[in-house]
C-alpha cells in the first residue's frame, strides 16, 4: 500500500510517500512545497494544490494522511492554515483519494512513543524507521512522512483487530 503523508503549511507544506510491503516501509519520495513568498495568497494556495495533484498523479498513493492541527498561535495563523488545508483537501478530493486525519499528538506518539516529542526527535525516528540517511531532510517533510507512518500503523492495528474478531466468530 502507498500512503501520501502531508504536513500543511503556507510557508512549507511537507509531503512524503511511503510504500508498505509486509513488515517493511520504504520512502519513495519526500520534500516540501514552498510557494513563492511574493505571490498573491490565492496563487500560493493554488501552487500547493497543483503540486499535490502532480505528486498524486506521479506516485499513485492509495490513501492520504494529513496532520490535523489542534491549535494555532493566533487567529490569523489559524485562518491561513485552514485555507491551506482547504487547498490540500481539494487536491486530494480531485484525485478521488481517501483522506485520514491525525492530530500532531497521535502522529508523534505513533512514531516516537511520546506525544510531546520535538520535531527533531520525530525526524530522527522517521529516519530510523525508514532507514534514511539524509542530513538535509526538511522538518516539514519528516513530519509528512510521520503522518504516513502513523496511518500505516493505524491500518495495521485495525487489520489485526478485524482478523482477531473473525477468529473469535468461527
Amino acid at each position: 500500500m502507498r500512503v501520501l503523508g502531508i504536513d500543511p503549511s503556507l510557508q512549507s507544506t511537507g509531503f512524503g510517500i511511503i510504500e508498505s510491503k509486509g513488515d517493511t516501509l520504504q520512502a519513495l519520495v519526500y520534500g516540501i512545497i514552498k510557494p513563492e513568498r511574493q505571490s498573491a495568497f490565492h496563487q500560493r494556495l493554488n501552487e500547493i494544490r497543483t503540486e499535490l495533484e502532480n505528486i498524486i498523479d506521479r506516485f499513485s498513493p492509495e490513501e492520504v494522511a494529513i496532520e490535523n492541527p489542534f491549535y494555532a498561535r493566533n487567529v490569523r495563523t489559524a485562518i491561513s492554515l485552514g485555507q491551506v488545508r482547504g487547498a490540500v483537501l481539494v487536491a486530494v478530493a480531485s484525485k478521488n483519494r481517501q483522506l485520514f486525519e491525525y492530530s500532531a499528538l497521535e502522529i508523534k506518539k505513533a512514531v516516537t512513543g511520546f506525544g510531546q516529542a520535538e520535531k527533531d526527535q520525530v525526524q530522527r525516528m522517521v529516519k530510523i524507521l525508514l532507514n534514511l540517511d539524509d542530513d538535509r531532510m526538511p522538518l516539514d517533510a519528516s513530519d509528512a512522512l510521520a503522518a504516513a507512518i502513523c496511518h500505516l500503523n493505524h491500518r495495521l492495528f485495525l487489520t489485526k483487530i478485524e482478523e482477531n474478531s473473525k477468529k473469535e466468530t468461527i
